[in-house]
């Protein structure tokens, strides 16, 4: 929340096109994931963009969140300030955004400090929420909390394992890709650069 006047023009147009990306619903239910996952008495916040990002940018919810993620004695964060200084909140989202990461959200779906600390993209925020809360319930490891349905599992990796003789005989058989050698032959060939005989 800097202090910035109104943007006009083409910076405006970008910010109305960001904001649209916001999902209310989804601020819903990231917001109950929240609540149940840190499993503390956290105040439920008003509805609405602005409020959500309040709730969040001083980022010690945030890393609660990451810490419940983890088995007890094993939370990345150790020490959560609950300091109102502005250099002190933004550090503390910048380990948020450093756990998750480690915790294994793709680097494209993380946000900026700026994202969240100003307000600039909170669906990025979302998106990050939402890629941590993945993990959590593809993982199963006991850590997370809530209804499994509020998050899509990601895929797992399903690898293929085949004997040396199943290798060795793929290297034999030509793939429909490289064509057929069937029926071929050099029967009617010309040397390059001869002309073509017409009968």
């Amino acid at each position: 929340m800097a202090n910035r006047g109104p943007s006009y023009g083409l910076s405006r147009e970008v910010q109305e096109k960001i904001e649209q990306k916001y999902d209310p619903e989804l601020e819903s239910r990231l917001v109950n994931w929240i609540i149940v996952q840190c499993g503390e008495h956290i105040e439920h916040p008003p509805p609405g963009r602005q409020h959500f990002q309040t709730w969040l940018m001083d980022g010690t919810l945030l890393c609660k969140l990451i810490n419940s993620l983890y088995p007890k004695g094993n939370e990345p964060i150790t020490k959560i300030s609950e300091s109102k200084m502005a250099f002190k909140q933004m550090e503390q989202i910048s380990q948020f955004l450093k756990a998750a990461e480690i915790y294994g959200v793709r680097t494209t779906d993380i946000f900026q400090t700026v994202d969240l600390w100003e307000g600039k993209d909170m669906a990025a925020v979302q998106r990050t929420l939402m890629a941590l809360g993945s993990l959590a319930v593809t993982k199963d490891d006991g850590c997370y909390k809530g209804d499994p349905s509020w998050f899509h599992r990601k895929a797992q990796q399903n690898r293929r394992g085949f004997s040396e003789e199943q290798l060795r005989q793929g290297q034999n058989v030509i793939g429909l890709q490289m064509g057929s050698n069937k029926g071929a032959s050099q029967s009617g060939m010309t040397g390059y650069g001869m002309p073509r005989q017409i009968i």
